[in-house]
């Protein structure tokens, strides 16, 4: 962990992303996501990112009833533990107004706890997942359970010593470009990706896309991954990529997990359901590579 007196030097962020392989049982999920916000903030980490589906992959309805009160749990830790935690996703009947979700659909909502507990930003998932892949699921329509969300979201992060910046964004925003630059346009050091990539679409694009969207924005690229196999109640199985990764601002991979599964070999691993990609955000490095590439002084097209 940095001491005061290094971070005032070097403007330093520690920050921690976080890969599960979420079933449907929600009490689990939870006992991992505590265990794994203790493990980084032990390790000295300021921010946690949890990923999308976090506390469910599949059971979306039955999942969305409990938002409020899976939402102050996570806040709890938060506050516990006293490090910010960005909750990947949790899907919610309503919009950010209260009103509910019309048309039997539900909001995909990513959001930022304090070290307090309190919330500070909601971002409600605006590029819903539509492909087909050739995997056993084929089709994929996210739209079909979700209504996409309408406005960006640049959430500042509060320590001690600075204030940062968090561009918020879910898994299939990554394939977006224009929204990583906005959120840079917006102020952004810091751009959040938690996701659940399919295991095919992952291993062809998940390294890249961070390493793009860290290029296109400068910012650093936080992806926070499901992995492995989820199996759905009605006896379906999800395979997910995994890979969680945390990329710099010149896409350098700073860390990474480099398997889909857990794998309880390694001492990342070795008695958790859960592992942890960690790095540092240097903003002064940050800012001086966007100095001597000035992209968004050259931008004209928007």
């Amino acid at each position: 962990m940095h001491d005061k007196h290094d971070k005032i030097e070097t403007s330093q962020l520690t920050t921690a992303a976080v890969q599960m392989n979420s079933q449907q049982d929600i009490a689990k999920n939870l006992t991992d996501i505590q265990a794994a916000i203790i493990d980084a903030q032990a390790k000295g980490a300021e921010l946690v990112v949890l990923p999308e589906n976090c506390c469910s992959m599949g059971a979306q309805f039955a999942t969305a009833e409990r938002f409020d009160d899976l939402s102050a749990t996570i806040a709890g830790y938060a506050s516990t533990h006293g490090i910010h935690v960005l909750v990947g996703s949790l899907p919610c009947l309503y919009r950010p107004d209260g009103t509910s979700v019309p048309n039997n659909r539900l909001r995909q909502v990513s959001q930022l706890f304090a070290p307090d507990g309190t919330r500070v930003a909601r971002y409600d998932k605006i590029h819903l997942f539509t492909a087909t892949v050739a995997d056993k699921q084929g089709n994929y329509n996210e739209a079909a359970t979700f209504e996409p969300g309408t406005q960006t979201v640049v959430a500042p992060i509060e320590t001690a010593d600075a204030v940062y910046q968090l561009g918020m964004m879910v898994c299939f925003d990554l394939r977006f470009p224009a929204l990583a630059q906005r959120l840079r346009q917006a102020g952004a050091d810091i751009l959040s990706a938690p996701s659940a990539f399919t295991y095919l679409t992952g291993q062809a694009h998940w390294s890249l896309l961070l390493q793009a969207r860290a290029l296109d924005s400068q910012c650093m690229v936080i992806g926070a991954a499901q992995g492995g196999d989820h199996v759905y109640k009605d006896g379906n199985i999800r395979q997910t990529w995994g890979h969680t990764a945390i990329t710099a601002y010149d896409g350098t991979m700073l860390s990474s997990y480099d398997d889909s599964a857990l794998n309880k070999a390694d001492s990342n691993a070795a008695e958790q359901d859960y592992a942890l990609v960690m790095a540092s955000l240097d903003r002064d490095a940050q800012k001086q590579g966007r100095q001597k590439l000035p992209i968004f002084d050259c931008h004209r097209l928007a």
